[in-house]
């Protein structure tokens, strides 16, 4: 039985050491430091909303998406040009509908005041990314997560409007296909990301993509 391990400051301990279920730790507190630290060694925060304390989770195997890969149905790509793009127009926006919006199966959300502060944080150090999707000028979707150099974190989506974030989601890969990144950390499964061709790999394989290519100085 492999014990659960205490996580202080920068210190996290191997991926390996993660429990079957890919729970790697837990910390008394959050720091935008130790969120950039344990997403360029493939670790990330995820717990419920007023739970403590803070969980780190490692899994195995990994969801993700290569760019060159990504699937874009005909309907999809009609609809992708009914929409107007920005990125890094209207972060805080973004990340708030992502922590408002309501998500089947699941009470409250992940996205409590820590991580929005830790988020918009990095953003503002230049690491967090919003891929927005507009109609007639309004914000109807989108995407945010943390660009690592070659590898993108992706984070959380949301839409007002069909197919919104499906259409924001093929706005990053556009640009991770322009740009050099050369895999999406989706973090865990979801049909939606499957249908856009999110695919697992071993977690051995994922942290030899971040060793190849992060490009962060922490």
């Amino acid at each position: 039985m492999l014990k659960l391990q205490y996580i202080e400051d920068l210190n996290f301990p191997s991926v390996e050491k993660a429990t079957e279920e890919g729970l790697l730790g837990y910390s008394f507190d959050i720091s935008v430091e130790q969120v950039l630290k344990a997403l360029t060694i493939g670790i990330f925060p995820w717990y419920e909303e007023h739970t403590y304390p803070f969980l780190w989770w490692a899994p195995d195997p990994r969801f993700v998406v290569f760019p060159e890969k990504a699937k874009v149905s005909k309907s999809l790509k009609k609809s992708y040009k009914n929409f107007e793009y920005a990125i890094n127009k209207n972060f805080e926006q973004v990340i708030f509908s992502c922590a408002k919006i309501k998500r089947k199966g699941q009470e409250g959300t992940w996205i409590d005041r820590n991580m929005l502060y830790v988020y918009i944080m990095l953003h503002r150090l230049g690491y967090g990314m919003s891929f927005e999707t507009y109609f007639n000028g309004d914000l109807v979707g989108g995407l945010y997560g943390v660009n690592l150099g070659g590898v993108f974190i992706g984070e959380s989506m949301f839409h007002t409007q069909t197919d919104a974030s499906k259409s924001a989601f093929v706005h990053l890969v556009n640009y991770c296909l322009e740009n050099n990144i050369h895999i999406i950390d989706c973090q865990l499964h979801t049909p939606l990301l499957e249908s856009l061709g999110g695919e697992f790999i071993s977690r051995a394989n994922y942290s030899e993509y971040l060793r190849k290519f992060v490009n962060v100085n922490i």
